[in-house]
C-alpha cells in the first residue's frame, strides 16, 4: 500500500473505531465458550501487549479465575465482556484495556486497504455531528477565551475546526482550554492543536510512540503549516476523568512551559491501543504501544499528570478565570479598565455572573 493510502486508511479507521459500537446480539455463553474466549484473548494479549511480562501475568490470572469458576455468573456475552474489561484493568493496572460487544467488528490483519467513499463520508459526518470534539466556545468576562474539548478526533476532520476555534479566540487576552471531560483520541490531532500555541518556526518535538508489532518508533511534532497562532497565556483544566490523549495535551502544555494546569491529577493512561476480536462478538482493546514525552523521557502511565494549581475539578474554571483576571488587573494601564476588571474579578471570586439585559436602554 502506498504511503498516502496508508495514512488515509489510518485516519478513517481511527474515526470509525471511535464511533459508538453498533448493538450486538447478547448471546448466552456456556463454560466452554468462556474458556475459548479466554484462550483467544490470552494468546492475542501475549502477542500484542506492549509489556510481554505483564501480558503473561494477566493472562495467567484470567485463566486461573476462569478455571476456578470465577466467571460462572457471566452467562451472556455482554456480562462476560464487562467482567473481562474490569479484570484486565485490575490485573494489569493499565486503564487503556477495555472490552465491548460488537458483532460488526472485523479484525485487521496485514496491510489495511484504502477506505471506501462511503466510509469516508460516514467518518466525516460523525465527526461533524460531534462538533469535532469541541463542546463549547465562549468569550468569558474580561476578554478571556474558553474552549471545552471533549476528544481528539482524526486530524483530517478535526484540524480545520481547531484552527477555526483558535481564530475566534485570536483577540482574547488569555485562553482557558477545558480538558476535564476529555477522554483522548489521536496523538496527531493533539500535536495539531498544540501547533497553534507556538510561534512560526518554533517547531516542537512532543512525543515518541513505540509500536511493539512493528518494532518502530514514530516521532510526533507540531505542524509548521498551521496558520493561526496564539501567544497569550493559556490555562488548561484537568480532572481525574482527563485521560489518554487529553493527558498528552495537558502534559505537553506543562512540560513545554506553554500553559498552567488547574484542577486534578489526570487518569493515568498513556499506552495507545488496537482492537482485537476475542470471539462471540467480544472485542478487546489491547495497549500495543508506548508513549514517551520528548522532554521528560517518560510518560504519565499509572501516575497521571499533576496540575500546577490543585483544586477540585468543579472549581477549576472559576480558579483559572480568577487567576487570569488578577493578572489582567495588575497589568491594566488605564484606571477605567482596571476598575472594570477588578469588578469582574470580585464577581468571579464570589461565583456570581452578570445577568443579560433584554430591554432598551433607559427603560425601567
Amino acid at each position: 500500500m502506498s504511503g498516502k493510502k496508508s495514512v488515509v486508511a489510518s485516519i478513517v479507521l481511527g474515526t470509525l473505531l471511535a464511533l459508538p459500537a453498533l448493538a450486538a446480539a447478547d448471546s448466552a455463553l456456556h463454560a466452554s465458550d468462556r474458556t475459548a474466549i479466554v484462550q483467544t484473548l490470552t494468546a492475542k494479549m501475549n502477542a500484542n501487549y506492549i509489556d510481554p511480562a505483564v501480558a503473561e501475568r494477566v493472562g495467567r490470572a484470567l485463566v486461573r479465575k476462569n478455571t476456578d469458576g470465577g466467571y460462572a455468573s457471566a452467562a451472556t456475552a455482554q456480562a462476560f465482556s464487562e467482567a473481562l474489561a474490569t479484570d484486565l484493568r485490575t490485573f494489569s493496572g493499565d486503564l487503556h484495556f477495555g472490552a465491548r460487544l460488537d458483532d460488526n467488528f472485523r479484525e485487521y490483519s496485514g496491510a489495511r486497504s484504502l477506505p471506501s467513499r462511503a466510509e469516508l463520508d460516514e467518518a466525516r459526518e460523525q465527526a461533524a455531528r460531534q462538533g469535532f470534539g469541541i463542546e463549547k466556545i465562549e468569550r468569558l468576562p474580561g476578554n478571556v477565551g474558553y474552549i471545552e474539548l471533549r476528544g481528539f478526533g482524526n486530524t483530517a476532520f478535526a484540524g480545520p475546526a481547531y484552527t477555526a476555534a483558535m481564530s475566534l479566540m485570536a483577540g482574547t487576552d488569555a485562553l482557558i482550554l477545558d480538558l476535564r471531560r476529555n477522554g483522548g483520541g489521536s496523538p496527531a490531532s493533539v500535536a495539531y492543536l498544540m501547533s497553534h500555541f507556538f510561534a512560526f518556526g518554533d517547531d516542537r518535538h512532543l512525543i515518541d510512540i513505540y509500536d511493539r508489532a512493528t518494532d518502530t518508533t514514530r516521532q510526533i511534532w507540531t505542524v509548521p503549516s498551521v496558520a493561526q497562532r496564539y501567544d497569550k497565556p493559556v490555562y488548561v483544566l484537568t480532572s481525574a476523568r482527563t485521560f489518554s490523549g487529553g493527558e498528552d495535551c495537558a502534559y505537553d502544555f506543562q512540560v513545554q512551559k506553554r500553559g498552567t494546569l488547574v484542577g486534578e491529577t489526570t487518569g493515568g493512561g498513556s499506552n495507545p491501543v488496537d482492537w482485537f476480536s476475542a470471539g462471540r462478538g467480544i472485542v478487546v482493546a489491547i495497549p500495543t504501544a508506548r508513549t514517551t514525552n520528548a522532554v521528560t523521557k517518560t510518560n504519565w502511565e499509572h501516575v497521571g499528570v499533576k496540575p500546577d494549581i490543585a483544586v477540585p475539578a468543579a472549581q477549576a474554571l472559576q480558579t483559572a478565570h480568577a487567576a487570569i483576571l488578577r493578572k489582567l488587573v495588575s497589568s491594566a494601564k488605564e484606571n477605567g479598565e482596571r476598575a472594570t476588571l477588578a469588578r469582574l474579578l470580585a464577581m468571579v471570586e464570589k461565583g456570581d455572573t452578570e445577568k443579560p439585559v433584554y430591554t432598551l436602554r433607559g427603560e425601567r
